[in-house]
């Protein structure tokens, strides 16, 4: 049974045609991104992953390319998200240690401001930058606008709202 065939059957429900279909190309997607990764046991993860990702998608493959093709677009697409999910885990937690530092060196310095480092860790760097400029560093509304390129107006609608939202989670904080 040729290729095609298989393709055919296996969208119309031939579990053992989508079986042959994944056991052709299994190698095929293994040496791919054993290529790509450079680490076996994530190339044989994700090689698991695009075969599940195939089970669940059959119907979508139109035959435009060839299924190893298709297999491989799946394949790439899941490294790149997982690629995408490592990076952001790195910055959360290189953000979480900077901000325990932060605490370590305003404890060290009793200064009493734990509670609204852990309020400002929560709101957004657009937010939470210029409230630092302002009431830490004591910058202008003028001075932040050109240090972050935003109109002065939106420097003040952010410090404004932040303080805001800021004295909110403080005083929940407090009634708990």
């Amino acid at each position: 049974m040729d290729e095609k065939d298989l393709i055919r059957k296996a969208k119309n429900g031939d579990t053992l045609a989508l079986s042959k279909l994944l056991q052709q190309n299994y190698s095929f997607l293994v040496k791919y991104l054993m290529k790509v990764t450079l680490h076996p046991q994530i190339a044989e993860d994700l090689t698991q992953e695009t075969m599940m990702k195939c089970i669940e998608k059959i119907q979508l493959y139109n035959g435009e390319s060839k299924f190893s093709s298709w297999l491989i677009t799946i394949a790439t697409n899941l490294f790149i998200d997982q690629q995408r999910r490592k990076k952001r885990e790195k910055n959360w937690l290189e953000q979480e240690q900077a901000l325990r530092k932060v605490k370590w060196n305003a404890a060290n310095m009793n200064e009493e401001w734990n509670d609204v480092l852990d309020v400002l860790a929560q709101i957004n760097e657009e937010i939470r930058m210029p409230i630092v400029l302002k009431h830490y560093y004591g910058y202008s509304y003028q001075e932040i606008g050109i240090m972050m390129g935003i109109a002065e107006g939106t420097v003040k609608s952010r410090v404004s709202n932040g303080l805001k939202s800021v004295r909110k989670e403080l005083a929940d904080l407090e009634g708990e």
